[in-house]
């Protein structure tokens, strides 16, 4: 980890050094791997007009380079100047008819272009003239996984693995890939192998970490970081996801004690401080939570996740007045959370701001309508408002988004008898119970009155089991 970060300085000074070129107008000598570290990390962080400038200044000095051309077309591509990317890698194929790049440069373009059959053809054509190649398996990977096709996508970024084991982007691929098709907790041996194979391997262990991670096996990821962390005691990335897998448990002084570890010393990163305040604010602990959100926010005033803690903070404690101000900060910076806009709302409805409470709502049901906290609280003020009718109509929207949430339906059956809709209220009601019996003491909670409805109390001995 460490040669990776000495790595990572020499590659930052170079690219420093070629900005400043550019800044003074004055030429510098850079040799042709110079230029390699600068376009790559310019594309990294997709930065690609200045990756197309560093490209033109490569190209300038070193015009027979084929290596360079084709990091034109690759640029090029990315840029979506695609006429362009292929006019430039056929005057490659034509000097260089068998290299690999043609074909992959190919293949990135006609992924950019949605033709991923083409994209896996010329993918696999490059894989057969390079095949020791990680970063071509990787692309035929990626393809493979645009097109939907996460099997096939799941091959080809495990053989990317196995010729290159650094390669996390892969790794971060292939564990999605393997979620979202259901064979996580069936590929886990994939992960196991590399530590077999090498158990001295901090990186090895860090990657089986992941996988257990995402498997939800808390217990197995958090050994397997710290065999990472035994290994390379520096190992940053590793210390954080320890943390995370002691989150997920609940132990949250052990996880801030692991973000304490996560960077180096007397350099906190605002994602560590945010997520040491979060763990402070898990334990109640309000004075440390917002001490540390505010060291995040001090390091970083974008980070709309502390703006928020702070707000659930003066929340729980009441101070809806003050909580609003850090609410209304955080759906600044990002009004596509749900959580956010569900908050905001309900400090809202406390200082009395009826009107911007249903407005929030209404966000929240737009940008989450899969989080009920939106749906409930909502249609609960049109009913407390004695808009019944209004409140239903919600509720029937979000039993149609949501069929399969039982609190949904058991809150319409409320509304439905409220509003004197009995026949309606009972087929609700039968669905319900169905759906998840034990849920019915919500419909009391909501309306302990209806407890007294004994037409209402036999239905629902009907249905228990």
């Amino acid at each position: 980890m460490n040669e990776q970060s000495e790595e990572r300085d020499e590659v930052l000074a170079t690219v420093r050094r070629f900005e400043r070129m550019l800044a003074d107008g004055e030429p510098m000598f850079f040799d042709l791997a110079d230029f390699e570290s600068i376009i790559d990390h310019y594309t990294q962080n997709t930065q690609f007009d200045k990756a197309l400038q560093a490209c033109e200044a490569a190209v300038a000095q070193y015009p027979f380079s084929i290596e360079l051309l084709i990091d034109r077309a690759q640029v090029l591509a990315m840029r979506g100047q695609y006429q362009e990317a292929l006019k430039q890698i056929d005057e490659v194929a034509e000097r260089d008819p068998d290299n690999a790049d043609v074909a992959v440069t190919r293949g990135i373009v006609a992924t950019q272009q949605g033709d991923f059959p083409a994209a896996v053809a010329y993918f696999q054509q490059g894989a057969e003239r390079a095949p020791e190649r990680d970063d071509i398996y990787f692309n035929l990977g990626l393809a493979y996984q645009q097109w939907q096709k996460f099997k096939s996508a799941a091959r080809s970024y495990k053989q990317s693995l196995k010729l290159n084991p650094d390669n996390d982007a892969a790794v971060q691929e292939l564990l999605y890939c393997l979620e979202v098709s259901g064979r996580l907790e069936t590929n886990l041996e994939f992960f196991r192998r590399f530590t077999d194979e090498d158990p001295y391997s901090a990186l090895a262990w860090y990657n089986l970490g992941q996988a257990y991670y995402k498997a939800q096996q808390y217990g197995n990821s958090a050994q397997a970081f710290d065999y990472a962390i035994v290994i390379d005691p520096k190992f940053y990335e590793a210390h954080a996801f320890l943390a995370s897998c002691f989150v997920s448990m609940e132990e949250y002084q052990r996880a801030i004690e692991e973000f304490q570890l996560s960077y180096e010393e007397g350099q906190p990163t605002a994602e560590a401080l945010c997520n040491i305040g979060e763990c402070y604010e898990k334990l109640r602990k309000w004075d440390e939570s917002r001490r540390h959100y505010q060291k995040a926010i001090d390091l970083d005033p974008e980070m709309d996740e502390a703006w928020f803690g702070i707000g659930v903070i003066l929340d729980a404690q009441e101070h809806w007045f003050q909580a609003l101000h850090y609410y209304r900060k955080a759906v600044s910076l990002y009004d596509g959370s749900g959580e956010y806009w569900v908050a905001l709302a309900g400090a809202e409805y406390q200082v009395g701001n009826i009107v911007s409470a249903l407005e929030a709502y209404e966000k929240a049901t737009e940008v989450a309508p899969e989080m009920p906290e939106g749906w409930i609280n909502w249609s609960a003020i049109l009913y407390e408002q004695g808009n019944y009718d209004a409140a239903i109509d919600l509720m029937k929207t979000a039993t149609e988004l949501l069929p399969e949430d039982a609190e949904l339906l058991y809150r319409l059956c409320a509304y439905q008898l409220a509003a004197g809709r009995y026949r309606q209220a009972y087929d609700v009601l039968e669905n319900a119970l169905l759906l998840d019996f034990d849920k019915h003491r919500l419909l009391f909670e909501f309306f302990p009155e209806l407890e007294q409805q004994r037409a209402l109390t036999r239905l629902i001995e009907q249905y228990r089991k």
